[in-house]
């Protein structure tokens, strides 16, 4: 993972690894109930991860997705304006209960005033867009500067009603001295935000061994207690590890517990979690493991989304021999017989991978699809299953030409089904 000041200076590597959108978690309990029922060494650093990775495939022409919205610009900073490289980054997206569908992103717009997640809404499927909101760091006089997550409670949790949105992400100072991962609700869609807690604090914002920082939120709500998976690197036994904590009241976090931690190496950087829930009761948890493994795609299947660290870590090696590399989203659509579809996204190419045998090593599939390959680029399963949206913010600096886009695609016609 990487990441940048305001001023464009990537100061950290978040394995291979700013203004308004928003999507619906996919992968979350709630879409399968629905469906059941400043810094040049930190650049340098990247870039040396990814070069021991695995090469980019060649397009999988046979398998071309059918996008029923093919790259369609959400927003493009305005030229000329004072953004700074890379100008958007790390965009994610969900569709609500009501079929609106919302993305966010981080932006680089000049400072002051501090950044903030902008919210951006869509009502015809993702071929239009337009600004509602913006989450704006109230409490720590920071901005809210990387790796935003939203999600929509699937029913009523610690005093909120179902319909609820969250937001987790990462505030951070302009000179990246801190982090901090802080939550914040909507009651209206996504047009106003309130604070509601911190779940973890670091050190400074940069990807090098021995600092203390912590990245990338996720959500899963499951049994009652929401859980918050992020990167952590606070522990001095590891150079990065990967925990989550739990809430019941949405104030107050549990102790921190390991779901990946490599006990054989230091320079071990697993970074980047992501969950899905698949009919089977079991979770898909999909990560990167930078550092030992030049930032390659890795998942685990288990049953406990609590004890992650118990079930084994599996290589993901498509049927072409391509094994993704960076930052990986994953989801989980009804579609494609009784185990539906397992559909995974890497941050070094535009092929998405797919399982239909409940993560099955030996069963993933590589098909082209019409949306660019972009850092961190995420995924989120529309209406009955038989969409898909897939939106991206651009690529790691320098990428001075970075916008925020999505394609939808047809996964019946994907699938062949």
């Amino acid at each position: 993972l990487l990441l940048l000041s305001s001023q464009g200076t990537r100061l950290i590597e978040r394995r291979p690894s700013p203004l308004s959108s928003v999507s619906r978690p996919v992968g979350s309990d709630k879409l399968t109930m629905k469906f059941l029922g400043a810094a040049v060494a930190g650049i340098a650093s990247l870039l040396s991860l990814q070069a021991t990775a695995s090469p980019v495939p060649t397009p999988v022409e046979a398998r071309q997705a059918t996008g029923t919205i093919s790259n369609n610009v959400i927003f493009s900073p305005p030229s000329n304006a004072g953004w700074v490289d890379p100008r958007v980054l790390y965009a994610r997206t969900i569709q609500l209960e009501s079929g609106d569908l919302l993305a966010t992103w981080e932006n680089y717009s000049p400072e002051p005033p501090i950044v903030y997640f902008p919210i951006w809404r869509s009502k015809d499927g993702g071929a239009t867009w337009s600004e509602i909101g913006r989450v704006q760091d109230t409490v720590n006089g920071w901005g809210l500067r990387y790796q935003p997550i939203l999600y929509e409670l699937p029913e009523a949790f610690a005093g909120y009603p179902a319909g609820t949105l969250l937001l987790a992400g990462n505030s951070i100072p302009t000179d990246l001295s801190l982090t901090k991962i802080d939550v914040y609700a909507s009651t209206d869609g996504g047009v106003s935000w309130e604070f509601l807690s911190s779940v973890a604090s670091g050190g400074e914002a940069r990807p090098n061994n021995g600092l203390t920082p912590v990245w990338e939120p996720f959500f899963l709500l499951h049994n009652e207690k929401l859980i918050i998976y992020y990167a952590d690197q606070r522990d001095p036994k590891y150079g990065q590890k990967l925990s989550h904590e739990t809430t019941t009241d949405l104030k107050t976090w549990s102790g921190v517990v390991n779901d990946v931690a490599d006990d054989s190496s230091y320079e071990a950087r697993p970074g980047m979690p992501v969950i899905a829930k698949l009919p089977n009761n079991d979770f898909i948890y999909a990560y990167e493991v930078c550092g030992t493994d030049g930032c390659r795609v890795h998942y685990r299947l288990t049953a406990d989304p609590e004890n992650v660290i118990a079930a084994t870590s599996i290589n993901l090696i498509s049927d072409r021999g391509t094994r993704p590399v960076s930052s990986p989203y994953v989801v989980w659509s009804p579609i494609g017989g009784v185990n539906g579809t397992i559909i995974l996204s890497g941050g070094s190419q535009s092929n998405i991978f797919v399982n239909r045998a409940l993560g099955a090593s030996n069963a993933w599939v590589e098909y082209a699809v019409p949306q660019p390959n972009a850092y961190s680029r995420s995924l989120a399963v529309l209406d009955d299953g038989s969409k898909l949206a897939i939106i991206g913010g651009g690529r790691l600096p320098p990428s001075s030409t970075n916008q925020v886009s999505i394609s939808v695609v047809d996964l019946n016609a994907l699938l062949g089904l």
